[in-house]
């Protein structure tokens, strides 16, 4: 049995001894995922997915408590491993203290979630969704670690807007935000021959508008946030020069149906120093997606989506400059704590999720790729 998976039915058992415990009123989650990823051609997130791969194993426990009516704290631990990303060490997701004066305001300090389009705070929560993997080209497993929280504050409340106006959700940061040592940026700048020892950091700020319309189940929004970033290796730098990111999006639930949709425009410019040479590096993106579910029943559903990402820094028109991925994905719940998913990607374009390092005889424009992932929470 590969150590991974081994791993995984550990984790299980000491996860659900944890939970049995009363601990004096300080509440216990946490999950337990053990994914397989098999493609047709091209290799995929650092695995060699063309061989079949279990490289990807997840797993994290959170603790919160209430001090006061009003204040509340926690942290979450995640040690996870996606192929050559990652690692065996714990390492902090978020921890913070929230303080909620009333429904109109309340604020968050510490390493807070960056509250940023439909599914970025509650992306590391494997157990809420339909899918085994979300819509890349906003939501990068591979970058996870990046865009899911920020070292600062964040301030947050519910405006109402009347009786017919429903209510709106604000939320606004800033703070510092880090790439992951471990994760997919770093990695694919080690591969064009920076290897940083000192994560890369710069200042990120922004906010989310979210309106919960009076029409039960009808949602919408829109997020900003600027970043940017500074780093040093023994080689060179990476310089990314501060850009506004944008988030505009929609949900729509009704009885056994669920609707979504997103746009994210994101222009920007990063320069890597390599010795004496400057090399710039349009990273902007133009990305949306539109998705859509049914819950047969209370145990199995299935949905389906539809992403695009095109690099408006290059030609749209190569492969290497845009992702296409129509994606079919079922779901079955065995009880409360256990659950599989099974889901198929139809992939077009090579913009997204694939590593120099391990395509080494370079990459065809289309794969087809299998993702199934068994999964514990609690």
């Amino acid at each position: 049995m590969p150590k991974r998976v081994l791993l995984f039915f550990l984790l299980c058992i000491c996860t659900d001894s944890i939970f049995a415990q009363d601990l004096a009123g300080i509440e216990i989650h946490g999950f337990v995922t053990q994914g397989f990823l098999f493609s047709s051609h091209n290799n995929l997130l650092t695995m060699q997915t063309s061989s079949g791969s279990l490289g990807w194993t997840d797993g994290a426990i959170n603790f919160s408590d209430s001090l006061t009516d009003k204040l509340r704290v926690g942290i979450q631990l995640r040690m996870y491993q996606l192929g050559q990303l990652g690692g065996p060490n714990a390492e902090v997701d978020w921890a913070s203290g929230d303080y909620r004066l009333n429904d109109y305001f309340g604020i968050r300090a510490g390493k807070v979630k960056t509250v940023i389009g439909l599914f970025n705070d509650s992306q590391d929560i494997d157990a809420l969704f339909l899918w085994t993997l979300l819509p890349q080209g906003v939501y990068p497993v591979d970058n996870e670690g990046y865009f899911l929280s920020h070292v600062g504050g964040e301030v947050y409340g519910y405006l109402p807007l009347g009786d017919r106006g429903g209510k709106l959700r604000y939320d606004g940061f800033a703070g510092e935000s880090y790439l992951p040592l471990h994760g997919g940026y770093i990695k694919q700048i080690a591969d064009a021959g920076l290897a940083f020892t000192t994560a890369p950091a710069g200042k990120t700020y922004g906010g989310d508008l979210r309106w919960v319309t009076r029409l039960t189940g009808l949602t919408f929004g829109a997020s900003a946030d600027i970043q940017a970033m500074d780093g040093t290796a023994p080689q060179g730098s990476v310089h990314l020069v501060p850009f506004l990111s944008a988030f505009y999006y929609a949900q729509f639930t009704k009885g056994k149906f669920y609707f979504a949709g997103e746009y994210n425009p994101a222009p920007a410019r990063a320069f890597l120093t390599i010795g004496q040479a400057v090399i710039p590096i349009p990273v902007g993106a133009r990305t949306w997606y539109a998705m859509g579910s049914y819950r047969v029943s209370k145990t199995f559903q299935f949905g389906s989506y539809y992403s695009y990402l095109a690099d408006t820094g290059l030609d749209p028109n190569l492969a290497a400059n845009y992702s296409k991925d129509w994606v079919i994905s079922g779901r079955y719940d065995f009880n409360s704590y256990f659950y599989t998913k099974l889901e198929g990607h139809f992939l077009h374009g090579t913009a997204l999720s694939y590593y120099a390092s391990t395509n080494p005889n370079g990459l065809k424009d289309n794969s087809n790729l299998l993702a199934a992932k068994i999964g514990f929470s609690f």
